[in-house]
């Protein structure tokens, strides 16, 4: 009862001073929730109001990025970066650039990160950052002045040591790129450690493209396994064509699955015989398309319009790896309905939470985001660790670590689910077994 009260009274209180938040609040909700076995088992964390610093950000930077479009007109975005929990190491967590970021979610985002890179067992903080511009359409000089204007701001708060960005949606190689250059000029340091998803020409990590989406499936497979099931001739639906996607895709296929969908913001191809990976890769990495073009060569595929429709095609295995809210409750009983067995994040909360006590109630293995999708912070983290040392990895040597590490997570988020009286809540595990790291570090440090 103790934790309980506790809990609701936290909530109640970020409710009131977030108000109108929704991203953030839901996040907040689904984290605390989980919580409250830890409380009542350890009342010194209430004592030393772990939760009520825990839920306010260390630091939160707004500011105006103003840039020069080609045909001379100045524009004006908005640039984010907020430094959420530094108590287990460095702020670490991606820039997103997308017309829908806002405070609520990119604090939504900074939240979730801290549990997330916890679970990894590196020594790495919680952060996010980005802006509302939208890269799509924006000519390559166009996207170099504004990652120029964006770095302006940002190298006054982020370092070695202090904060690590590194991409998310819409920041690929390209954007890392540009921010990077400019960063080295104007602070005069070659400090590689400062970004990641570097290329490899300067500082990247092999393996660190595919990290999420093959550290998805590195997850989901555990999970598979642990249940007396595997990859092996299933039916997946993937959600997204960006890199989560398409080396989840690439992954799960290599494990014997029958991947048969993969979607955009416009709406999503089907093809009953397997999606043509080769395919999208060349749709989407090199030409940067739409993935309806995938029918001007595989005409017997089909393509729906509406991106969330993906979730009524039948499937064994669901794997949402596009954005936030695209599993609705609607959508969780349509799967349920269709006989899927496996829900499993590759995108940041993609499921609601009313969705996923659904599909919990129905017995559907269920993958939390912050443990699933870990691959891509944790394979930062070593290309941090390469940095560090002047070193460069195989494929094969990252790839081993990242594999590793998703194991792991798995195994401490089951461990800390039956440690804590719910067998099985993989998604009460992963937020235990993320807190307790970073709320005993906490308790270590004094009240900061």
């Amino acid at each position: 009862m103790l934790g309980r009260e506790y809990v609701n009274k936290v909530i109640s209180e970020v409710e009131k001073r977030n108000n109108g938040e929704r991203e953030f609040l839901d996040a907040v909700k689904e984290v605390l929730s989980s919580l409250v076995p830890v409380f009542d088992k350890h009342p010194e964390y209430i004592s030393e109001g772990i939760l009520e610093r825990l839920v306010e950000p260390e630091r939160q930077i707004f500011f105006r990025v103003p840039w020069i479009d080609d045909n001379g007109n100045v524009q004006v975005n908005r640039g984010f970066r907020v430094q959420f929990n530094s108590a287990i190491g460095p702020y670490k967590g991606g820039l997103r650039f997308h017309p829908s970021v806002n405070q609520s979610i990119i604090k939504f985002l900074g939240f979730e990160q801290i549990f997330k890179n916890s679970l990894t067992g590196l020594p790495i903080g919680g952060g996010k950052g980005g802006s509302d511009f939208d890269p799509k359409g924006k000519s390559d000089r166009e996207v170099m002045r504004f990652c120029q204007s964006f770095m302006a701001e940002l190298c006054k708060h982020i370092g070695l040591d202090t904060d690590v960005p590194a991409g998310d949606i819409g920041v690929g190689a390209r954007e890392i790129g540009y921010m990077y250059g400019y960063y080295k000029k104007i602070r005069n340091a070659n400090d590689q450690g400062v970004l990641t998803g570097k290329g490899l020409s300067y500082g990247g990590s092999l393996t660190r493209k595919e990290a999420t989406g093959y550290g998805l499936v590195y997850f989901t497979e555990e999970m598979l396994n642990d249940n007396s099931l595997s990859f092996k001739d299933k039916t997946v639906l993937i959600s997204g064509s960006g890199n989560v996607a398409i080396y989840a895709c690439e992954k799960a296929t290599e494990l014997g699955a029958k991947v048969v969908a993969l979607s955009d913001s416009n709406g999503y191809v089907y093809d009953e015989n397997g999606i043509n990976l080769d395919l999208i890769k060349e749709i989407k990495e090199v030409k940067r398309g739409r993935i309806k073009e995938y029918l001007e060569k595989v005409p017997t595929a089909k393509f729906v319009e509406g991106c969330r429709n993906i979730w009524k095609e039948k499937c064994d295995i669901a794997l949402p790896c596009a954005t936030q809210g695209e599993i609705d409750l609607e959508a969780a009983k349509i799967l349920i309905k269709n006989g899927v067995k496996v829900v499993s994040e590759g995108a940041n909360m993609p499921t609601n939470l009313d969705a996923i006590e659904e599909l919990q109630r129905a017995g559907v293995l269920f993958g939390p985001a912050k443990a699933a999708n870990a691959g891509g912070v944790a394979c930062s983290a070593l290309e941090m660790s390469q940095n560090s040392m002047r070193l460069s990895w195989t494929f094969e040597e990252v790839d081993e670590k990242l594999k590793y590490i998703m194991i792991n997570i798995y195994k401490n988020s089951k461990k800390a689910a039956e440690e804590y009286g719910n067998p099985g809540n993989i998604l009460m595990g992963a937020n235990i077994a993320g807190f307790t790291k970073v709320a005993d570090a906490m308790m270590s440090q004094g009240i900061i």
